[in-house]
């Protein structure tokens, strides 16, 4: 069966799932170019920029940082950098902050993922529902096996095609979405890591006396 006669027979229930699936690709198209970018680039741009920092190059660090904008940690060192002489507290405070406010970046569009591995299911149930009750309407009695056996057909196929549209469009979408997640939370201990040892290098900066370079914004 072609892929047109096989979506014809879905029934109506085919077209929100076709959006589904639609979206759901170009979403997780999205998410692994992000996820890429990240995995592939910060760890060197973390590396470099905490290797100036403790040599005391801290125009070279930032310079570094601006270079590297696109990555969700550069914009949190940024952040706390730019401030003008804060204290160990308030360095870290904007380091919190500043990781907070990236966390919507790290989980953009699960919501819209778990929306589809919600309602995909449901959806193919309902065509199994309009499927079925298409299949019993033409249904007459002394009919059966008669001339609504072609009415009946279609009706069942109805329902195990839209179910089974369903239940993969769902499937495909959590396997990314939980992939996506298990991404974000290495993310948030990333973060959390190199927040900490450049805070550590600002506190042994501030208590040597040293303020750190904080050009105005």
């Amino acid at each position: 069966m072609g892929f047109s006669k096989l979506f014809s027979a879905g029934g109506i229930v085919m077209w929100p799932l076709l959006i589904f699936s639609v979206v759901a690709i170009a979403l997780i198209f999205e998410r692994i170019a992000f996820w890429f970018r990240v995995n592939r680039r910060q760890t060197q741009v973390v590396r470099d920029v905490l290797t100036l920092y403790r040599r005391d190059n801290v125009v070279g660090a930032i310079d570094k940082l601006k270079l590297n904008a696109d990555l969700p940690i550069a914009r949190i060192f940024l952040g706390a950098l730019l401030l003008e002489d804060p204290n160990p507290e308030e360095f870290r405070l904007a380091l919190e902050s500043e990781a907070q406010a990236e966390i919507p970046v790290l989980k953009r569009f699960n919501n819209i993922f778990d929306t589809i591995i919600s309602l995909a299911p449901l959806l193919g149930l309902l065509g199994t529902v309009t499927g079925l009750i298409a299949s019993f309407g033409s249904l007459t009695l002394g009919d059966v096996g008669g001339t609504k056996t072609a009415s009946v057909s279609a009706g069942i196929s109805e329902a195990l095609v839209s179910t089974a549209t369903g239940l993969v469009v769902a499937i495909f979408t959590l396997l990314f979405a939980n992939t996506f997640r298990g991404f974000y939370l290495r993310q948030i201990a990333r973060i959390q890591e190199y927040s900490g040892q450049l805070e550590l290098l600002y506190r042994r900066r501030y208590e040597r006396g040293e303020k750190s370079y904080a050009p105005t914004r």
